[in-house]
């Protein structure tokens, strides 16, 4: 009887040990630990902050644009559909730019030029990386050589050149003009590519990228092309 006792008691001992060692480990080592210092995680909540100040700003300019077109169908709709065809020429690239952003010149490097090496074209790898490292930084407008890029601009090889819109890039030097919303916009774009890593990009290349200084004022070209619409079909005059 005994023996069936310590058996038992042994057994719930066992038990309760098992429970405050589980209850303990969970409390000393948790499965995720945040490790990062204070400052890294006051850094990512500045850049948090700033992405929703971007939305809410976003918002407000669509809220204003629904309040003017409603405000415009109520004195003429023909006006405010004729404004709305304007607001979306120009955010598509149909119209000419004219605002602040910088230029930045591609070059040969200056150790390709001393070793007398070729002048090669920007491959299309890279050409995308750049733009996309552009639109990171919340570029507005963007002129590649002349040629200005759109939602539906082919950046590809063809015959071993380079094309933007199915027309050649030159070989370096050539220009790149960076349209921002604001001057402060171009300011901070200017430093964000300074301190970006895709001139090294470039540097393996035998090309330089030279980042122009902000400017209050810079023209880029319209899109000059015809866009081709796959789903979107004009509606005859007089149906609705």
């Amino acid at each position: 009887m005994k023996k069936t006792v310590y058996i038992r008691f042994t057994i719930i001992l066992l038990i309760i040990g098992f429970m405050l060692s589980v209850q303990y480990n969970t409390v000393q080592d948790p499965k995720t630990r945040d490790t990062r210092d204070i400052w890294a995680i006051r850094q990512e909540l500045s850049v948090e902050t700033e992405t929703h100040s971007e939305l809410l700003s976003e918002v407000y300019m669509l809220d204003q644009t629904i309040l003017k077109y409603e405000n415009m169908v109520n004195e003429s709709a023909e006006f405010a559909l004729k404004d709305t065809v304007e607001q979306l020429k120009e955010d598509i690239g149909l119209d000419e730019y004219t605002g602040p952003g910088l230029t930045i010149k591609v070059e040969p490097s200056l150790e390709s030029i001393a070793l007398g090496q070729p002048v090669e074209g920007i491959s299309p790898d890279l050409l995308i990386r750049l733009i996309n490292e552009i639109n990171r930084f919340k570029a507005k407008d963007i002129e590649v050589d002349g040629k200005r890029i759109i939602y539906s601009s082919p950046i590809r090889d063809v015959n071993g050149k380079t094309t933007v819109n199915n027309i050649s890039v030159r070989n370096a030097p050539f220009t790149i003009k960076i349209g921002t919303s604001t001057f402060e916009d171009a300011q901070k774009m200017y430093n964000q590519l300074e301190a970006s890593t895709i001139g090294d990009d470039f540097y393996i290349d035998n090309l330089k990228l030279k980042i122009g200084e902000p400017e209050h004022k810079i023209t880029i070209s319209a899109f000059d092309q015809t866009i081709n619409n796959r789903f979107l079909k004009e509606v005859p005059e007089g149906e609705s």
